[in-house]
């Protein structure tokens, strides 16, 4: 901490400080904030800087005062949806003192009197509201960060759209501050008007017989809109096991085709990316539909196929590939991607990509299986077993 010259300072709506702020303050040669925090901050010695246009411009700015003592203001807790993540990623922790403010979150669970524990925390600040729709039980709680007025319009939408009209949305703005004001009411019948500066609390009410979306892998396949060319519920739930998705790692799905077992990566463990390669302009579009309505629209797509596509990519953590296998090299350089603990899981259907799987088992090892579905339907007047056609799956964790 000695070493810092870079104070991330944390304010309440009404202008108090975090603990140790005003000393800072005090003693600081630049404070960069936004105009409201600037004006809050009142008069001082040090010379005020309003956030540059474009914002990202401001990390080269601050390099070049590296010696100096400089003071940022920000919103709560800077640390949580904030802008302190941001500045860690271009400026190491050794050289920052954080001092956080009480954040929105717990304001708003103070005010509800939720266990913040026990509430989902998220932010569609200049995100998608699409993102709620992954985050949706019955009796789910939710406490959300927004971008403007017509955010709570937007949820309220979604939540009517989810079969969650009878959800209850809070509207809590100013927490903190003298202008503080809640209104609710539920989203079917959503119509007050609200302050562009607030935070959301939900109380998701289902509407009866509503089957909602666990998180666990395996969504029906009716869940996803596809042409046939998609990794079916049974076989994608054995592979999501195999793939092992978990908080912040990275999934490249090579033959992304409809997006289905990058969505179920996605939705099973918070913070996790993935990049799904499709060359199929259609298939595509409608894997970014998919993403969107299962609340993950974070999917990233890219119109490339394996193995030349797969070039300048960023490190993954685990590689599916459910197309493609029979392109010279897609095994090798998915192989050499991964690193240590790596997992390569690999599904195919024909005589042809089942040989190369063969093959890599045998040169490589791992698991080899093959997997077989028999789904009951009517035969006549009677019921039998139809088959779905098998897959065999190579998977393989790197040493």
């Amino acid at each position: 901490m000695t070493s810092s010259w870079l104070t991330l300072i944390g304010t309440g709506e009404d202008g108090r400080l975090a603990p140790g702020g005003g000393d800072v303050l005090a003693r600081a040669d630049i404070v960069y904030g936004g105009t409201r925090h600037l004006e809050m901050a009142g008069p001082l010695k040090a010379e005020k800087r309003n956030w540059p246009s474009p914002f990202s411009s401001v990390f080269g700015d601050l390099e070049k005062l590296k010696g100096r003592k400089v003071a940022v203001l920000a919103t709560g807790d800077p640390m949580w949806f904030g802008i302190g993540s941001s500045l860690l990623k271009h400026f190491s922790a050794d050289e920052m003192t954080i001092l956080p403010s009480l954040s929105a979150f717990q304001l708003t669970a103070a005010r509800m009197g939720w266990a913040l524990q026990d509430a989902e925390c998220l932010s569609v600040h200049g995100r998608p509201v699409d993102l709620l729709r992954a985050a949706l039980y019955p009796g789910a709680r939710i406490i959300t960060l927004t971008s403007n007025a017509d955010t709570p319009r937007q949820v309220a939408d979604l939540l009517a759209d989810e079969g969650y009209g009878r959800t209850r949305i809070t509207v809590l703005e100013h927490l903190g501050g003298e202008k503080e004001r809640i209104v609710s009411g539920t989203a079917e019948n959503w119509s007050q008007d609200v302050a562009p500066f607030h935070t959301l609390a939900l109380e998701a009410v289902a509407d009866p017989g509503i089957r909602f979306r666990a998180r666990t892998p395996g969504l029906p396949d009716e869940a996803f809109r596809h042409d046939g060319k998609m990794t079916k519920q049974d076989i994608r739930a054995v592979t999501l096991a195999e793939l092992r998705p978990c908080p912040g790692a990275l999934l490249w799905d090579v033959g992304a085709g409809c997006g289905s077992v990058a969505i179920e990566w996605l939705r099973a463990a918070d913070r996790t990316r993935a990049i799904g390669l499709e060359p199929h302009t259609e298939r595509r579009q409608i894997a970014a539909e998919n993403a969107a309505a299962l609340g993950v629209p974070h999917l990233e797509l890219i119109d490339a196929a394996a193995p030349e596509g797969l070039q300048g990519m960023p490190q993954p953590d685990a590689v599916f590939i459910g197309g493609g296998l029979t392109a010279p090299g897609v095994i090798d350089t998915a192989l050499q991607a991964l690193g240590p603990g790596g997992r390569l899981v690999a599904n195919a259907v024909t005589l042809e990509s089942e040989a190369i799987l063969l093959s890599a088992y045998q040169t490589l090892g791992g698991t080899l299986k093959k997997l077989s579905i028999h789904r009951a339907d009517a035969i006549g007047g009677l019921t039998g077993w139809r088959p779905l056609m098998p897959v065999t799956q190579w998977s393989l964790t790197k040493a």
